[in-house]
């Protein structure tokens, strides 16, 4: 089986979420949650804090949304094989399990996943892709 070939979502678009999933995870938890001060005066540092507004969670989620059914189904069969449920030799059968799954909560649920961009940064490795190219 040519692996390559059956990866249905560009890496272009995978490594997009992954640079973005690296910003979302790099939020810390809110410190002061009724500041009211100005952020300037703070040195901005509420956009190191994971906001319920945060833009880019809501970028994540509209990315995530706009892609196909074969995309998404391919994001979350990327991220499994990422996190070890399986090998690539068994992408067939992973990404059917991630079809049967797949449903309209599938951008909140991949954003769920901790260390979601590492998953995905080494499902794609194991297609011999990666973000460097």
């Amino acid at each position: 089986m040519d692996a390559a070939s059956t990866l249905g979502i560009s890496s272009e678009k995978v490594c997009y979420i992954i640079a973005k999933a690296r910003q979302f995870e790099a939020k810390d938890v809110v410190a002061d949650p009724d500041s009211g001060s100005n952020p300037t005066d703070d040195g901005v540092i509420s956009v190191l804090e994971d906001q319920p507004d945060d833009p880019v969670y809501d970028e994540l989620m509209a990315f995530i949304a706009g892609l196909d059914e074969d995309e998404q189904i391919d994001l979350i069969a990327l991220t499994w094989l990422g996190r070890g449920d399986a090998s690539v030799e068994e992408w067939d059968d992973l990404r059917s399990e991630a079809a049967r799954v797949r449903n309209e909560r599938t951008p909140t649920y991949l954003l769920g996943l901790p260390l979601l961009a590492e998953h995905l940064q080494e499902g794609l490795s194991q297609f011999g892709r990666s973000c460097e190219d």
